[in-house]
């Protein structure tokens, strides 16, 4: 009996320490494909493993869990409405050569003016926007008095390649106050991009939170259907060989970006150009690395306005760990005096955009401010 109670003992220990090594084989296997991983990409750090228990977090107790001031909250919660209806009437458009429309009512609209329109009655029923300007009609416009902020944006980026059925977008910046001019991009609290394509997503970054977040509209008709929820955690973007050259005609008599071009085309770096900022920006937040620029020439002007397109991708690029500049600074520090002020502009991994800065610079470039 002694023996048999010995013999079980032993049995119980021996396995006892292969469980033991098997834990330890086990967890130096994650930890080396952990270390593996970090060093494939410096997307891969201690911010991505907290967000991996945030994915599938709804837009509305991601902003609660961050303790997003109660009236930003709810400016952005209002955006993130009027995309939704965007992504919707995109898909539901009506397209010939020349425009798209949608059907409301009895009459059809293009579909730029209701997303337009989308936005403003949003962020008009919020009750907390004090101002409103689109870039469709690029004027300061008043919406609730003594509200605490102001956005500006682009309600259809990419909307001349929409008939082609490329993805397009959203871009917008929110700042505090009431006013969109005598500003900066360092004043932004809030800005974001949506893309409109297979999927519907919308890149967020907001103040008091690092990196920036994407969050996908659920369109599967399960019981989440509608809501938005967290997918992914933008924090750095990386070297690598993926170039979307914007403004190509600027070529033709900037002797500075047609170097950088050749040099693109001689290192074999990858074309990923649709025509549309932010398709072209995104890919570069979602691949970590590349390099979207869009410089001036003398006959090939900037055509690209700070306020609803400049300055708040650039506010998402460097909250996601990427660089951005004019040829000079950060696009963040050119003066928002009117809101027609244009600029040339290069975002993306902290190398290529250095690269713009010495190729390219501001030899070219007439800043309109």
């Amino acid at each position: 009996m002694a023996a048999f109670v010995g013999a079980s003992s032993a049995i119980q220990t021996s396995a006892k320490t292969m469980a033991q090594v098997s834990s330890l084989s086990t967890s130096t296997f994650v930890a080396r494909k952990s270390t593996v991983a970090r060093k494939a990409s410096n997307a891969a750090s201690a911010s991505d493993k907290i967000t991996m228990l945030q994915i599938g977090t709804t837009l509305e107790d991601w902003l609660y869990n961050n303790k997003i001031e109660h009236k930003l909250g709810k400016t952005t919660r209002a955006i993130f409405t009027a995309c939704k209806e965007i992504a919707y009437k995109i898909r539901t458009a009506s397209c010939d050569k020349m425009a798209c429309f949608n059907d409301f009512g009895d009459e059809q609209l293009a579909i730029d003016l209701l997303a337009d329109k989308a936005l403003f009655d949003n962020l008009t029923a919020s009750g907390v926007v004090a101002t409103a300007s689109s870039e469709e009609v690029p004027v300061e416009k008043p919406i609730t008095p003594g509200g605490a902020y102001s956005v500006a944006f682009d309600p259809l980026d990419g909307s001349s390649i929409i008939d082609t059925n490329f993805s397009v977008g959203t871009i917008f910046g929110v700042w505090p106050g009431s006013k969109l001019t005598g500003v900066t991009g360092r004043q932004i609290v809030c800005a974001g991009l949506a893309v409109y394509g297979p999927r519907t997503t919308v890149t967020l970054a907001i103040e008091g939170v690092d990196h920036a977040y994407e969050f996908l509209l659920i369109d599967d008709f399960s019981g989440r259907h509608g809501s938005w929820v967290l997918t992914k955690c933008f924090s750095g973007v990386s070297e690598g060989k993926l170039f979307a050259p914007g403004n190509l005609r600027a070529v033709n008599d900037n002797k500075g970006y047609a170097a950088l071009v050749q040099f693109y085309k001689d290192n074999k770096y990858q074309l990923r150009y649709t025509g549309g900022m932010v398709p072209d920006v995104n890919q570069i937040l979602v691949k970590g690395k590349g390099v979207f620029c869009n410089p001036e020439s003398p006959t090939a002007k900037a055509k690209l306005r700070v306020l609803y397109e400049v300055a708040p991708i650039g506010y998402v690029m460097e909250k996601a760990g990427a660089k951005s500049s004019d040829g000079k600074q950060s696009v963040l520090d050119i003066p928002i005096n009117s809101t027609e002020v244009r600029s040339q502009v290069c975002v993306g991994s902290k190398l290529e955009v250095e690269r713009f800065e010495k190729m390219v610079g501001v030899e070219m470039y007439s800043p309109a401010y």
